[in-house]
């Protein structure tokens, strides 16, 4: 447990705290259980320092009255830089993914001096904007159909995150529903109040819009995105990629909203590779 902003947030890291960190950030009710550990250990193999960390009504960090969150987006950013504080981290490099991703840019706009790279995974430079595609008509009929579950009933909570992944997933590959079932059932375990967590991020203010300020950026940015993502179609990466100055575009064939396990191959040497400077 770190204290960052007043409140506590838990955290984890691997490798060695002298080598480049990368700060794992994940999107809108996700723990960092959702940044698998053997992944995390993959790229601390590549000799670079792994943090991730539950964001606020996630996992084991703090946790606020379902429905009533007291927090906003913008401090949400303001916790990523007070836990590279926590960490003693002067310069991390940001991997946000989803709305993680959209903190992360914002992190490194206003404060530029802490962030070395952003790594920006299935996310947008905007909310819906009439020039980006909108969410597949196929995955919000899916999303719709879900439901909200009995939070005092664990194996509906599971079945909810499950439904919800494969929502996610790429609707071109076969969904790997025991791996999903595993990661849910550890998510519920871990997580000290499921309905803030699946209710509070839903709610909160979010930070002011800043795609018109994405040309400011001045960190090196890597952007991985899947032609299948159903929540952000490949639209929204390649807009990211057009509008960051010297960005990068990885795209990954047969891969929705997500980083699954048939894509480390090419994602932990691209992250490797992308802050090694």
């Amino acid at each position: 447990m770190v204290n960052v902003n007043g409140v506590d947030l838990c955290a984890d890291s691997f490798g060695d705290p002298g080598d480049p960190t990368l700060l794992l950030i994940m999107g809108s009710a996700a723990s960092m259980d959702w940044w698998e550990t053997e992944l995390c250990e993959r790229l601390a193999a590549g000799s670079r320092h792994v943090v991730r960390y539950d964001a606020r009504d996630t996992g084991r960090s703090v946790t606020y009255e379902p429905g009533k969150p007291t927090y906003t987006g913008a401090d949400l950013v303001a916790d990523i830089i007070g836990v590279l504080d926590a960490f003693g981290v002067e310069r991390g490099h940001l991997v946000g993914e989803s709305s993680g991703g959209a903190l992360a840019q914002v992190a490194a706009l206003d404060h530029p001096n802490r962030v070395a790279s952003l790594t920006l995974i299935a996310t947008s430079p905007a909310g819906p904007a009439p020039d980006l595609p909108p969410m597949t008509a196929d995955a919000a009929a899916r999303f719709s159909g879900i439901g909200t579950p009995d939070w005092s009933d664990r194996q509906a909570v599971v079945d909810y995150i499950v439904a919800s992944a494969r929502a996610c997933a790429s609707p071109t590959v076969p969904f790997d529903e025991a791996a999903a079932r595993e990661l849910a059932a550890a998510v519920v375990e871990r997580t000290t109040n499921v309905e803030s967590s699946f209710t509070n991020h839903d709610l909160i203010d979010g930070t002011d819009p800043w795609r018109d300020r994405l040309g400011d950026l001045a960190a090196p940015a890597l952007v991985i995105h899947g032609t299948d993502d159903p929540v952000f179609p490949l639209g929204h990466g390649q807009a990211l990629a057009r509008e960051i100055p010297g960005a990068k575009l990885l795209v990954l064939e047969g891969v929705g909203h997500e980083h699954p396990r048939r894509a480390w191959d090419r994602i932990v040497p691209a992250v490797l590779e992308h802050t090694a400077g």
